[in-house]
């Protein structure tokens, strides 16, 4: 039997998962600290309440994650510059080095990847995995606003 697209998509996944444990094996680093260096890395130095809605987490997550990658020499803390109460987290030059290496084996990676495609079929796999994800997040985004109008109802219910 032919694998769905959707198992060959969940395949891709599960095998750039099993890569990024090994790339970050040793290094105290887990995919969570790598988004967080990610969202650091593109969005500059930023308060952990910033970095929760970035990254998507609870405030009380970041502060575990900014514990242990500050610990691991990734992020320090620094006082806000204009909010006394704030402090803005930031990467270290050890993490500059790290997200710069793993930018240029992201690059690499998908140079490999795009290569293992015929140079005719290329612009239409890009487009086809661009709709896909298009589309996806789309229904992601439907039902997570479905769920929040289910529980806004029930909370409106029970009251």
């Amino acid at each position: 039997m032919t694998p769905l697209l959707l198992d060959r998509l969940l395949q891709i996944a599960d095998l750039f998962q099993k890569d990024m444990a090994r790339a970050f094996a040793g290094t105290g680093l887990t995919t969570a600290r790598v988004h967080l260096l990610w969202m650091l890395q593109h969005h500059g130095p930023s308060t952990q309440q910033a970095l929760a809605q970035l990254c998507e987490v609870s405030p009380r997550n970041i502060t575990g994650l900014v514990d242990g990658l500050e610990h691991s020499g990734h992020v320090r803390r620094t006082p806000h510059p204009t909010d006394r109460r704030a402090v803005l987290v930031e990467l270290t030059e050890t993490a500059r080095e790290t997200m710069a290496k793993m930018q240029q084996e992201h690059v690499e990676l998908n140079e490999t990847l795009v290569a293992s495609i015929t140079p005719e079929d290329r612009a239409a796999v890009e487009r086809g995995v661009a709709a896909l994800a298009d589309h996806l997040a789309a229904l992601v985004a439907d039902a997570e606003s479905d769920a929040a109008e289910m529980t806004d109802a029930g909370a409106r219910a029970g009251a």
